[in-house]
């Protein structure tokens, strides 16, 4: 694009798709968006990076479509798809919404802890609490874990049986740390790699059990019990640490209301915003489907289960963005079964507007990025030197394809 010609006419074909789109806003009419643009109002460079299984889209912030291809053709969205879930979960619960956890005492003095899905409940969180709670109680017995909020075990498509990976870890209504520990080895023992994290007696049995980690980070599964018990024994230990000592064992078991007492209710330290914005910077799949698993229970009552969510998604794309046909069967986007077009994108990409800044930005761009095997996407905003936001949607499935190339050619032809 150094050549001034070329360059003086890309800028006509953007001037002439913004005079389309006021005389439209004008008349009062909305004109669909073709599927295509003809191949000569798309620069050479672009058009070159783009393959038949690829689609894009880039716009106005008033819907003026200043290049697209593909735009109806359903694609793998990958992780750009964490934009709808975080749209639905704004719309649902509101940017302010602070995830509970609930806190209940018995005549027997034991403790009763009932998470929401807070996907943020941290050590530093938890050590808090106990602080809280040793001035609320004189002694407890029994740690009983009340993750009921949730349905248990929920399995998310895409994620494999046997991963390591800790943006995979299991979902549940009563988690700690991400469901996930950080370890290395010192001295010949196996010792937590995060000052404020204690080696925890679940977390030591299983890493001793993979035997070839030195260290590293793993996963806790879900499917054995092992996510509620490593959070009871971490609130064992801080409760321990602020003087309140919990005699009795770690159970599950569910709050009767008539039975207990509330003693203290949390709220996250984090507004629903800051989770967002959390989630897209590091693209946490277990954050994404936290969120989207408490928004439905929230609107179709509790038990969270995947199909609420899924069902929330589907329900706020048709009632609220006039897309009726998009197919989600997560909210994270890990699983490929997901299908999503550029013009789906693009709508939900003027919904999310009034929060681009949560997305991560390099320069004038606010984005997130997407990768499975043979699938790279992007999508975003890039601010114009009129402080216009443009949308762009790249969603590349032709394999060995990247979307940098495109972003560095788009970002050339945005004034």
């Amino acid at each position: 694009m150094d050549d001034p010609q070329k360059r003086h006419r890309l800028f006509d074909h953007l001037a002439a798709a913004k005079v389309l789109c006021l005389f439209s806003l004008i008349l009062g009419l909305f004109l669909p968006v073709p599927a295509d643009l003809p191949a000569q109002d798309m620069p050479r460079a672009i058009e070159s990076l783009l393959g038949a299984n690829d689609a894009m889209l880039v716009a106005g912030e008033h819907g003026e479509v200043c290049f697209a291809k593909n735009i109806d053709k359903k694609l793998i969205p990958a992780s750009t798809l964490k934009v709808l879930t975080a749209m639905a979960a704004i719309h649902y619960l509101g940017p302010d919404y602070r995830f509970p956890t609930e806190f209940y005492a018995d005549k027997k003095n034991d403790l009763f802890i009932k998470g929401y899905g807070d996907p943020l409940l941290i050590s530093e969180t938890v050590a808090n609490i106990a602080q809280v709670l040793k001035h609320r109680l004189d002694r407890v017995r029994d740690i009983v874990l009340d993750d009921s909020y949730f349905r248990h075990p929920i399995e998310i498509p895409g994620i494999a049986a046997d991963t390591r990976q800790p943006y995979n870890a299991p979902n549940g209504a009563l988690c700690v740390n991400f469901n996930t520990v950080n370890f290395e080895t010192k001295d010949g023992r196996i010792v937590s790699a995060e000052p404020q994290t204690p080696m925890l007696p679940i977390a030591l049995k299983r890493i001793r059990e993979k035997k070839d980690a030195a260290a590293g980070r793993i996963l806790l599964s879900g499917n054995i019990g092992d996510t509620r018990l490593y959070a009871g024994q971490l609130f064992r230990y801080f409760l321990d640490r602020a003087g309140l000592e919990a005699a009795g064992g770690i159970r599950a078991g569910r709050v009767q209301p008539r039975k207990v007492r509330l003693i203290y209710r949390h709220a996250s330290d984090y507004p629903l915003s800051t989770v967002i914005e959390k989630l897209f910077k590091y693209s946490n799949n277990y954050m994404a489907n936290q969120i989207l698993l408490a928004a439905g229970a929230r609107v179709y009552d509790p038990p969270a289960t995947l199909e609420k969510g899924t069902r929330l998604l589907t329900h706020y794309c048709r009632t609220e963005l006039s897309i009726n046909d998009i197919q989600v069967a997560e909210g994270s986007g890990i699983s490929r079964n997901n299908r999503v077009s550029a013009k789906m994108l693009a709508k939900i990409l003027d919904a999310f507007a009034p929060y681009y800044t949560l997305m991560p930005k390099t320069g004038r761009l606010y984005f997130k990025t997407g990768t499975l095997n043979g699938v790279h996407t992007r999508v975003g905003y890039i601010e114009g030197e009129n402080r216009e936001l443009y949308r762009f949607v790249i969603l590349l499935n032709t394999k060995g394809k990247r979307t940098q190339p495109l972003i560095s050619e788009i970002n050339k032809c945005i004034p």
